[in-house]
Protein backbone atom coordinates (compact mmCIF):
# COMPACT_ATOMS: atom_id res chain seq x y z
CA UNK A 1 0.00 0.00 0.00
CA UNK A 2 1.49 3.28 -1.09
CA UNK A 3 1.35 6.03 1.17
CA UNK A 4 -0.58 9.24 1.23
CA UNK A 5 1.31 11.64 -0.68
CA UNK A 6 1.70 14.58 1.01
CA UNK A 7 -1.07 17.81 0.61
CA UNK A 8 0.28 21.26 0.11
CA UNK A 9 -3.47 23.65 0.37
CA UNK A 10 -2.91 26.65 -1.42
CA UNK A 11 -6.02 29.88 -2.14
CA UNK A 12 -3.77 30.96 -4.89
CA UNK A 13 -3.08 29.50 -8.89
CA UNK A 14 -3.78 26.02 -9.20
CA UNK A 15 -3.96 23.87 -12.51
CA UNK A 16 -5.67 21.22 -13.65
CA UNK A 17 -5.72 19.47 -17.39
CA UNK A 18 -8.14 22.09 -18.78
CA UNK A 19 -8.29 24.73 -16.17
CA UNK A 20 -6.15 27.43 -13.91
CA UNK A 21 -8.36 28.47 -10.64
CA UNK A 22 -7.11 32.07 -8.81
CA UNK A 23 -8.43 32.62 -5.50
CA UNK A 24 -11.14 30.26 -6.05
CA UNK A 25 -12.03 31.98 -9.36
CA UNK A 26 -11.77 30.66 -13.18
CA UNK A 27 -8.52 32.84 -14.10
CA UNK A 28 -9.33 32.68 -17.84
CA UNK A 29 -13.02 33.33 -17.65
CA UNK A 30 -13.55 35.65 -14.41
CA UNK A 31 -10.58 37.37 -14.21
CA UNK A 32 -8.43 37.71 -17.13
CA UNK A 33 -9.95 41.05 -18.62
CA UNK A 34 -12.67 41.36 -15.87
CA UNK A 35 -9.60 42.16 -12.68
CA UNK A 36 -7.29 45.14 -12.89
CA UNK A 37 -3.97 44.58 -12.03
CA UNK A 38 -3.75 46.86 -8.76
CA UNK A 39 -7.02 44.92 -7.86
CA UNK A 40 -5.74 42.06 -8.24
CA UNK A 41 -2.56 42.12 -6.35
CA UNK A 42 -4.73 43.96 -3.16
CA UNK A 43 -6.47 40.65 -3.87
CA UNK A 44 -4.10 37.91 -3.48
CA UNK A 45 -2.13 39.80 -0.85
CA UNK A 46 -5.51 39.76 1.58
CA UNK A 47 -7.45 36.59 -0.08
CA UNK A 48 -10.32 39.11 -0.30
CA UNK A 49 -11.63 40.79 -3.44
CA UNK A 50 -11.69 44.77 -1.93
CA UNK A 51 -14.18 47.47 -2.83
CA UNK A 52 -13.98 49.87 -5.22
CA UNK A 53 -12.96 52.61 -2.63
CA UNK A 54 -10.48 50.51 -1.30
CA UNK A 55 -8.93 49.73 -4.91
CA UNK A 56 -8.91 53.25 -5.56
CA UNK A 57 -6.69 54.35 -2.46
CA UNK A 58 -4.59 51.37 -3.23
CA UNK A 59 -3.67 52.36 -6.87
CA UNK A 60 -3.18 55.70 -6.02
CA UNK A 61 -0.41 54.85 -3.29
CA UNK A 62 0.75 52.55 -6.71
CA UNK A 63 1.27 55.28 -8.71
CA UNK A 64 2.52 57.77 -5.94
CA UNK A 65 4.98 55.38 -5.38
CA UNK A 66 6.12 54.19 -8.75
CA UNK A 67 8.20 56.35 -10.24
CA UNK A 68 10.42 59.41 -8.79
CA UNK A 69 13.09 59.95 -11.87
CA UNK A 70 16.96 59.45 -11.29
CA UNK A 71 17.25 58.05 -8.05
CA UNK A 72 19.77 55.35 -6.28
CA UNK A 73 17.09 52.44 -7.40
CA UNK A 74 16.91 53.68 -11.23
CA UNK A 75 19.85 54.72 -11.52
CA UNK A 76 21.45 51.04 -10.77
CA UNK A 77 18.71 49.61 -12.66
CA UNK A 78 20.08 51.38 -15.45
CA UNK A 79 23.87 50.58 -15.30
CA UNK A 80 23.40 47.30 -14.42
CA UNK A 81 21.48 46.75 -17.31
CA UNK A 82 24.67 48.86 -19.13
CA UNK A 83 26.81 46.11 -17.73
CA UNK A 84 24.40 42.81 -18.80
CA UNK A 85 22.20 44.18 -21.60
CA UNK A 86 21.59 39.81 -21.46
CA UNK A 87 20.00 40.85 -17.77
CA UNK A 88 16.52 42.36 -17.25
CA UNK A 89 16.04 40.42 -14.48
CA UNK A 90 19.32 41.75 -13.41
CA UNK A 91 18.80 44.61 -13.91
CA UNK A 92 15.47 45.37 -12.06
CA UNK A 93 16.28 43.35 -9.59
CA UNK A 94 19.39 45.58 -8.34
CA UNK A 95 17.21 48.50 -8.49
CA UNK A 96 14.55 46.55 -6.12
CA UNK A 97 17.47 45.59 -3.92
CA UNK A 98 17.84 49.33 -2.99
CA UNK A 99 14.87 49.62 -2.09
CA UNK A 100 15.85 50.35 1.68
CA UNK A 101 15.62 52.99 4.92
CA UNK A 102 16.43 55.66 2.84
CA UNK A 103 14.23 55.09 -0.66
CA UNK A 104 11.03 53.17 -0.37
CA UNK A 105 11.41 51.69 3.24
CA UNK A 106 9.85 54.87 4.55
CA UNK A 107 6.43 53.24 3.77
CA UNK A 108 7.02 50.62 5.96
CA UNK A 109 8.73 52.27 8.27
CA UNK A 110 5.78 54.86 8.90
CA UNK A 111 3.26 52.34 8.53
CA UNK A 112 4.66 50.38 11.36
CA UNK A 113 5.35 53.16 13.44
CA UNK A 114 2.08 54.47 13.01
CA UNK A 115 0.57 51.30 13.87
CA UNK A 116 3.07 50.74 17.33
CA UNK A 117 1.70 54.20 18.76
CA UNK A 118 -2.03 53.30 17.90
CA UNK A 119 -1.23 49.94 19.74
CA UNK A 120 -0.20 51.15 22.73
CA UNK A 121 -3.35 53.71 23.66
CA UNK A 122 -4.78 52.67 26.67
CA UNK A 123 -7.89 52.34 26.10
CA UNK A 124 -10.31 54.63 23.62
CA UNK A 125 -8.67 56.29 20.69
CA UNK A 126 -9.44 59.78 20.30
CA UNK A 127 -12.65 61.34 18.81
CA UNK A 128 -10.98 64.64 17.85
CA UNK A 129 -8.78 66.76 16.81
CA UNK A 130 -7.88 68.07 20.07
CA UNK A 131 -7.51 64.37 21.33
CA UNK A 132 -5.40 63.50 18.27
CA UNK A 133 -3.06 65.99 18.37
CA UNK A 134 -2.46 65.63 22.10
CA UNK A 135 -1.61 61.67 21.31
CA UNK A 136 1.02 63.33 17.96
CA UNK A 137 2.30 65.73 20.30
CA UNK A 138 3.27 62.94 22.86
CA UNK A 139 4.69 60.13 20.29
CA UNK A 140 6.68 63.43 18.65
CA UNK A 141 7.97 64.52 22.09
CA UNK A 142 9.04 60.63 22.78
CA UNK A 143 11.05 60.55 19.45
CA UNK A 144 12.60 63.51 20.29
CA UNK A 145 13.47 62.06 23.80
CA UNK A 146 14.81 59.35 22.25
CA UNK A 147 16.76 60.68 19.86
CA UNK A 148 14.73 59.05 17.13
CA UNK A 149 13.47 60.32 13.70
CA UNK A 150 9.41 60.23 13.02
CA UNK A 151 9.39 58.34 10.06
CA UNK A 152 7.44 60.09 7.08
CA UNK A 153 8.67 63.51 8.16
CA UNK A 154 10.85 65.66 5.87
CA UNK A 155 11.69 65.59 2.18
CA UNK A 156 14.94 65.97 0.18
CA UNK A 157 13.45 67.64 -2.75
CA UNK A 158 9.43 68.89 -1.47
CA UNK A 159 10.62 71.17 1.24
CA UNK A 160 7.64 73.06 1.29
CA UNK A 161 5.03 70.38 0.86
CA UNK A 162 5.06 66.83 -1.09
CA UNK A 163 2.25 67.18 -3.63
CA UNK A 164 1.50 63.27 -3.29
CA UNK A 165 0.34 63.66 0.58
CA UNK A 166 -2.84 65.94 0.56
CA UNK A 167 -3.85 64.39 -2.72
CA UNK A 168 -4.09 60.69 -0.90
CA UNK A 169 -5.66 62.49 2.09
CA UNK A 170 -8.43 63.92 0.00
CA UNK A 171 -8.62 60.25 -1.92
CA UNK A 172 -8.78 58.53 1.18
CA UNK A 173 -11.34 60.69 2.89
CA UNK A 174 -13.73 60.63 -0.21
CA UNK A 175 -13.42 56.69 -0.80
CA UNK A 176 -14.48 56.91 3.57
CA UNK A 177 -11.30 55.18 3.89
CA UNK A 178 -9.11 57.51 6.00
CA UNK A 179 -8.73 55.68 9.72
CA UNK A 180 -6.75 56.18 12.51
CA UNK A 181 -3.13 55.77 10.59
CA UNK A 182 -4.12 58.76 8.36
CA UNK A 183 -5.81 60.37 11.24
CA UNK A 184 -2.53 59.93 13.81
CA UNK A 185 -0.07 60.79 10.35
CA UNK A 186 -2.06 64.49 9.56
CA UNK A 187 -1.74 65.19 13.36
CA UNK A 188 1.99 64.57 13.92
CA UNK A 189 2.03 67.04 10.92
CA UNK A 190 -0.33 69.44 12.54
CA UNK A 191 1.72 69.52 16.07
CA UNK A 192 5.51 68.68 15.46
CA UNK A 193 6.81 72.06 15.14
CA UNK A 194 6.01 72.35 18.38
CA UNK A 195 8.48 70.00 19.36
CA UNK A 196 11.35 70.16 16.60
CA UNK A 197 11.17 74.17 15.86
CA UNK A 198 10.77 73.32 12.64
CA UNK A 199 7.87 72.73 9.95
CA UNK A 200 8.42 69.48 8.02
CA UNK A 201 6.49 67.97 5.39
CA UNK A 202 4.69 64.79 5.67
CA UNK A 203 6.24 62.99 2.78
CA UNK A 204 4.64 61.14 -0.01
CA UNK A 205 6.06 57.32 1.02
CA UNK A 206 4.69 58.29 5.19
CA UNK A 207 1.44 59.02 3.65
CA UNK A 208 1.25 55.69 1.64
CA UNK A 209 2.00 53.70 4.42
CA UNK A 210 -0.37 55.32 6.39
CA UNK A 211 -2.95 54.90 3.70
CA UNK A 212 -1.77 50.78 3.39
CA UNK A 213 -2.37 50.36 6.89
CA UNK A 214 -5.74 51.98 6.94
CA UNK A 215 -6.84 49.25 4.22
CA UNK A 216 -5.99 46.80 7.21
CA UNK A 217 -3.17 45.41 4.67
CA UNK A 218 -0.09 43.27 6.09
CA UNK A 219 2.35 45.60 8.08
CA UNK A 220 4.97 43.01 7.08
CA UNK A 221 4.01 42.99 3.30
CA UNK A 222 4.30 47.17 3.38
CA UNK A 223 7.68 47.18 1.70
CA UNK A 224 6.51 44.57 -0.70
CA UNK A 225 3.65 47.00 -2.05
CA UNK A 226 6.24 50.15 -2.45
CA UNK A 227 8.68 47.57 -4.19
CA UNK A 228 5.41 46.44 -6.51
CA UNK A 229 4.73 50.13 -7.39
CA UNK A 230 8.56 50.97 -8.51
CA UNK A 231 8.97 47.67 -10.22
CA UNK A 232 6.71 49.51 -13.09
CA UNK A 233 8.80 52.28 -12.87
CA UNK A 234 11.89 50.45 -13.22
CA UNK A 235 10.55 48.64 -16.03
CA UNK A 236 9.74 52.75 -17.35
CA UNK A 237 13.31 53.14 -16.98
CA UNK A 238 14.55 50.62 -18.89
CA UNK A 239 12.32 51.28 -21.78
CA UNK A 240 13.58 55.22 -22.11
CA UNK A 241 16.96 53.83 -21.50
CA UNK A 242 16.49 51.96 -24.70
CA UNK A 243 15.34 55.07 -26.44
CA UNK A 244 17.63 57.63 -25.09
CA UNK A 245 20.67 55.85 -23.24
CA UNK A 246 22.12 57.83 -20.51
CA UNK A 247 24.01 55.05 -18.11
CA UNK A 248 27.25 55.04 -20.58
CA UNK A 249 27.61 59.36 -19.67
CA UNK A 250 27.18 58.50 -15.98
CA UNK A 251 29.72 55.75 -15.87
CA UNK A 252 31.73 57.65 -17.95
CA UNK A 253 31.13 61.05 -15.70
CA UNK A 254 32.46 59.07 -12.59
CA UNK A 255 34.86 56.98 -14.18
CA UNK A 256 36.98 59.97 -16.25
CA UNK A 257 36.47 62.63 -13.17
CA UNK A 258 38.20 59.67 -10.43
CA UNK A 259 41.14 61.59 -8.37
CA UNK A 260 43.55 59.19 -7.21
CA UNK A 261 44.22 60.67 -3.34
CA UNK A 262 46.67 58.74 -0.17
CA UNK A 263 45.62 55.80 0.94
CA UNK A 264 42.98 56.65 4.36
CA UNK A 265 43.29 53.10 6.75
CA UNK A 266 40.93 52.73 9.03
CA UNK A 267 40.67 53.15 12.60
CA UNK A 268 37.83 51.49 15.27
CA UNK A 269 38.10 54.42 17.05
CA UNK A 270 38.26 56.90 14.61
CA UNK A 271 41.19 58.80 15.31
CA UNK A 272 42.94 60.58 12.44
Amino acid sequence: MSPTPPEYPTALGASSLRTITLLGQDLAEDVMGSVGFGELAFWLATQRRPTPGETRVFEAVLAALADHGFTPTAIVTRLTYLSAPDSVQGALAAGLLGGGSRFLGVTEDCGRFLDDVLTSVDGDLPTDDAGWDALALDTVTAQRAARRFVPGLGHHVHKEGDPRTPRLFAIAAEEGLAGPHLTLFAAIGRVHPQVLGRTLPLNGAGVCGAALADLGLPLELLRGFALLARTAGLIGQLAEELRHPVANDVFLSVDLNNRSVPPDPYRRDGAP
